[in-house]
């Protein structure tokens, strides 16, 4: 029996991957290489470390650990330049709706993000008191696709595996859930988002009653 809700942050409650692309690419150019939107979304829903190791494969360079710190340092400042900008008008459709019916019902609801800015984000946008329990990459060793974000949600609401449905927009949330044998939502395209087991255009479109 499903008794809680476990959500990723960007692309399902904010678009904040618009400004980690934004920031990423202004680094990507500065390794000469020009980052695409393609390659943005191979970036979704992955680590910061394992972001940047992508970009300078992609980029064919090498970089001191000195220049890899100070790199990942300034990425993640110019996306807070971005952050601080934000508020609650920057929620996606169906985000408020989503979050004040699962607090009716009494759902407990938890955050699963692959960012550790994930508590910024949501105090700017007004959700940081929706959550029982919010987990971010300071909190974890291994990133998604391990599913060690949302095991360890589950283990902070109380509930085990079995009884949380991930919401994703992400291949890599896709898959962390699964294997951490849980049930997945998709928010995207289902072309892009395989393996989930429902696929929507936002949270507003979920019908409760499935879950009751």
């Amino acid at each position: 029996m499903i008794k809680a809700l476990i959500l990723d942050l960007d692309g399902v409650i904010c678009d904040t991957a618009h400004f980690h692309y934004i920031a990423w690419k202004r680094l990507a150019a500065e390794y000469e290489y020009e980052l695409s939107e393609a390659d943005n979304e191979a970036l979704k829903g992955v680590s910061r470390v394992d972001s940047l190791i992508r970009i300078l494969q992609w980029a064919k360079k090498d970089i001191s650990p000195e220049q890899f710190e100070q790199d990942l340092l300034r990425k993640n400042a110019w996306y807070l330049d971005m952050v601080e900008e934000m508020g609650p008008n920057d929620l996606l459709p169906g985000v408020s709706t989503f979050v004040e019916t699962a607090q009716k019902l009494q759902i407990p609801l938890a955050l699963g993000s692959a960012s550790k800015n994930a508590r910024t984000v949501l105090n700017k946008v007004g959700l940081i008191q929706a959550f029982q329990a919010i987990v971010d990459a300071s909190q974890i060793s291994r990133g998604k696709p391990d599913p060690e974000t949302f095991t360890t949600a589950a283990k902070l609401l109380g509930f085990g595996p079995n009884e949380c449905i991930v919401f994703e927009d992400s291949l890599a949330g896709i898959q962390a859930a699964l294997s951490g044998g849980m049930r997945a939502i998709a928010i995207g395209k289902p072309s892009d988002l395989l393996g989930a087991e429902l696929h929507i255009n936002n949270l507003g479109e979920y019908n409760f009653a499935d879950f009751q």
